[in-house]
C-alpha cells in the first residue's frame, strides 16, 4: 500500500474517532444543571399558583358564607318589635324569627369567649311582651360564623337614629334606634385585611309581623 493511502486511512480513522467522542462530562453536567434549574423554576411557579388559587377559592367561599349569614340576620332584624342590650358586639331583640310565628322570640347575638365565633341564641315566648314569658327549655344556640374577626369599623353592630347619625355607646334610648348596621368579618387567606360585608337594616316595621 502506498504512503498516500496509509496517510488517508490514518486521517479517516482519526476523524471517525473524533465523531464518536460525543458530549464531554462538563457539557453533560452543564446540560443537567440547566434542566434542573428550569424544572425547579417551573415547579415553584406552578406550586405558588396553585396555593394562591386555593386561597382565592377559600375567600370566595367565605364571602358567600358572609352574604348568606348577613341576609339571615337582616331578615330577623326586619321583624324586630323591641330592642334590648344594643351593644357594640352584642344585641338582643324581640322579633318574629319566622314569618309564620304567632309570637315573637328573643334573639340574642353575641361573640364567644374567645371572640372568634359569632353566636345566636333563639328563645321562643308564650306570648308577645309584656304578657309573654320566655320558654327557656326550648332555647337554642347556633354558631353564625365560626371564624369571626373584628371588622375595620371595630364593632359588629352600629346604630343610627332618625337623622342617620351614628349613635355612640352606651345607648340609653333604644327607641331612638331606627337603623342597625351589621358588620360581618372573617380573615382573608390571600390578604392581611379582613373580608367584611356590611348590611344596614331599617327598623320601619316595629310592632308588626312580617
Amino acid at each position: 500500500m502506498s504512503r498516500r493511502n496509509l496517510t488517508l486511512l490514518s486521517w479517516k480513522a482519526r476523524s471517525h474517532g473524533t465523531d464518536q467522542g460525543g458530549f464531554t462530562l462538563v457539557e453533560l453536567l452543564v446540560t443537567v444543571s440547566l434542566v434542573a434549574i428550569i424544572f425547579a423554576t417551573f415547579a415553584s411557579f406552578f406550586t405558588n399558583y396553585l396555593i394562591l388559587y386555593s386561597k382565592y377559592q377559600t375567600d370566595a367561599a367565605d364571602f358567600t358564607e358572609l352574604a348568606g349569614q348577613s341576609q339571615r340576620i337582616a331578615d330577623v332584624l326586619r321583624g324586630v318589635t323591641d330592642i334590648t342590650n344594643p351593644g357594640a358586639n352584642t344585641l338582643t331583640v324581640y322579633a318574629y324569627f319566622s314569618p309564620n310565628d304567632t309570637y315573637v322570640s328573643q334573639v340574642s347575638y353575641f361573640l364567644s369567649s374567645s371572640g372568634k365565633q359569632l353566636m345566636a341564641t333563639i328563645t321562643p315566648m308564650t306570648a308577645n311582651p309584656p304578657t309573654g314569658t320566655l320558654i327557656t327549655s326550648k332555647a337554642s344556640t347556633y354558631t353564625i360564623l365560626s371564624n369571626y374577626t373584628a371588622p375595620t369599623s371595630g364593632s359588629l353592630f352600629q346604630y343610627y337614629d332618625g337623622s342617620g347619625t351614628l349613635m355612640t355607646q352606651p345607648i340609653t334610648d333604644e327607641h331612638s334606634i331606627l337603623q342597625i348596621q351589621v358588620n360581618l368579618s372573617e380573615p382573608q387567606n390571600h390578604s392581611s385585611k379582613p373580608l367584611t360585608l356590611t348590611t344596614t337594616v331599617s327598623l320601619r316595621n316595629r310592632k308588626t309581623n312580617l
